[in-house]
């Protein structure tokens, strides 16, 4: 009924691009605090630049930012562009973009897609127990806002993370935390996930099953495959067609 195998009773979703359409807003409020710093760096605008400093584009996000710790993130696309950065010039970065992403969500709510909140219902209706998984430090808002912590169980987010000193995605850790939380092994767990990081970290912590969410087209659903993807769908509804087992055994 689930699109999943019979073992698993745990799903652990990915908040941002999996149940909320805050994955958009987040890339924009990323750019904004990249480009800022580019243009400090170039002195001036970049727009026309095609060298380390040129702006920060959708798919720096996909390869560098999306999924990952907010500081990692900003660690890992400075580098990408061989950008010399100290502590400071990177909390900078994060603080900016972390209050761009809040004032859009004051600004603009919060929508859940109504794909997913169609499976947030049958998966409760066929007992199936729900927690998510997210390195965003928002996670609260950005799921009381969506009208979505009646589904929710358990939550990991980005202050978990930090507190209890967990490697962020691709690293399982997250995922692995959330399965302890909800008293289950890793086999009778779903990972749900839009980003590539979060596949890795599925299929790293040897999950009963990965679902990746391809809202992004283009060879999206290709690279979830190889990075460990049990199955590649462009909406969580979906999985509710019912016509066949995507186990093989449901």
């Amino acid at each position: 009924m689930l699109g999943l195998p019979r073992d698993v009773t745990v799903a652990l979703f990915d908040l941002d691009g999996v149940l909320t359409d805050t994955a958009s807003v987040h890339r924009v409020a990323w750019a904004n605090a990249f480009d800022a710093f580019l243009r400090d760096r170039a002195g001036g605008d970049i727009a026309d630049r095609t060298d380390e400093l040129r702006p920060f584009t959708d798919q720096d996000y996909f390869d560098y930012v999306d999924g990952r710790p907010r500081m990692d993130g900003v660690r890992s696309f400075l580098k990408s562009r061989n950008q010399a950065f100290d502590d400071a010039q990177a909390n900078a970065i994060a603080t900016g973009k972390n209050d761009a992403f809040l004032a859009a969500l004051e600004r603009d709510g919060v929508t859940a897609y109504p794909g997913s909140v169609r499976y947030l219902h049958a998966a409760r209706d066929a007992g199936l127990h729900i927690a998510v998984v997210t390195s965003s430090r928002n996670g609260e808002q950005v799921l009381a806002a969506a009208g979505l912590s009646e589904f929710v169980e358990q939550r990991v987010d980005g202050n978990t993370i930090i507190d209890e000193q967990l490697a962020g995605k691709p690293a399982p850790d997250s995922y692995l935390r959330g399965a302890e939380l909800m008293g289950v092994p890793p086999a009778a767990a779903a990972v749900f996930e839009d980003a590539i990081s979060g596949v890795q970290a599925g299929a790293a912590g040897d999950f009963g099953y990965v679902v990746g969410i391809d809202r992004v087209g283009g060879g999206q659903s290709a690279a979830m495959r190889a990075a460990g993807a049990s199955i590649v769908v462009g909406d969580l509804d979906e999985l509710l067609s019912g016509v066949e087992s995507l186990s093989g055994d449901d």
